[in-house]
């Protein structure tokens, strides 16, 4: 495979979620996540015909194939506890910027319990990454007023649910990792979207899902989901193109509110904040300065 495969890998899984981003202002508000992730499984399930032709040639691993179900299950809960946070009364100015910060948790796996090793400007873009991620979150109360950002956190239900989501957000990634050191990254995605329809088939059992949306919702809310999938594709990828979970998740997290902002300029005329506009800058920067790995010199004996 190409030399830092999984730097491109991890564009693209920032590009199709970044275009995600776009489709998903479509979608109509009234669906609730548990609808919202059966649309998502459909969508998905569009994607799996390349990646089954593929699959039929190897042989799983089984110890993989479990770690891509539980990668499905955290990504899935995350999603959950998000919406949880924001019926609890949870402002999206508050939650959007928190749980937007999941790769932190993944960055710390990545370096205590993974043992990744990462060179000075590595460490740089993530210290710019974090900032950049909570700058394109698209709120800006942070920024506009700190004191009513603060004094709106405190300990209540919405911050817990954040909170969760933030974690199993990251863990999620870290879980994408590990996955593909057992199995190809085909195999991954399967096993992910194996997940994926089995808790559909378990929302709409305990009656969580309506199915009274428009047509609309409908193809909008696939396309959704198979721009999703193809994101999550990318970067099982770029993980097992050798890329770092600390790397990966960061320039991924980073660069998707990019394009997501870049896109929503150009095809539904919306304005871009002076805080959007650095935070477009810092992401960039820091995406270059992860992707940086430091050239090997061949030890001649």
């Amino acid at each position: 495979m190409k030399k830092n495969a999984w730097v491109y890998f991890s564009i693209a899984a920032a590009l199709f979620w970044g275009v995600w981003g776009v489709v998903a202002k479509f979608i109509s508000e009234d669906v609730n996540p548990y609808a919202n992730h059966v649309l998502f499984t459909i969508g998905m399930l569009f994607t799996l015909p390349p990646v089954v032709g593929k699959i039929r040639k190897e042989t799983p691993n089984q110890k993989g194939i479990g770690l891509g179900v539980v990668s499905g299950v955290l990504a899935v809960t995350g999603n959950v506890a998000v919406f949880q946070a924001f019926t609890s009364g949870g402002l999206a100015a508050i939650v959007i910027p928190l749980t937007n910060l999941y790769p932190l948790v993944t960055i710390v796996i990545a370096l205590l319990v993974f043992k990744e090793k990462l060179n000075w400007l590595n460490g740089l873009g993530i210290l710019l990454a974090i900032p950049a991620v909570v700058m394109l979150s698209g709120q800006t109360l942070l920024f506009d007023d700190p004191g009513a950002f603060f004094k709106t956190i405190g300990l209540n239900s919405w911050l817990l649910f954040s909170l969760v989501a933030l974690f199993f957000w990251g863990v999620f990634s870290a879980a994408q990792k590990v996955t593909t050191n057992y199995i190809s990254a085909e195999w991954a995605y399967a096993a992910f979207i194996a997940s994926s329809v089995v808790i559909s088939l378990l929302f709409m059992v305990m009656g969580k899902v309506s199915f009274e949306f428009s047509r609309q919702t409908l193809l909008l809310g696939s396309l959704a989901g198979m721009l999703n999938g193809l994101g999550v594709l990318c970067s099982f990828a770029a993980y097992k193109a050798e890329g770092k979970a600390s790397q990966v998740t960061t320039i991924a997290g980073a660069l998707q509110p990019v394009f997501t902002i870049v896109l929503a300029i150009l095809f539904l005329s919306e304005k871009i904040s002076y805080v959007e506009i650095i935070g477009i800058s810092i992401a960039i920067v820091a995406a270059l300065a992860l992707s940086y790995e430091k050239k090997t010199v061949p030890n001649h004996e």
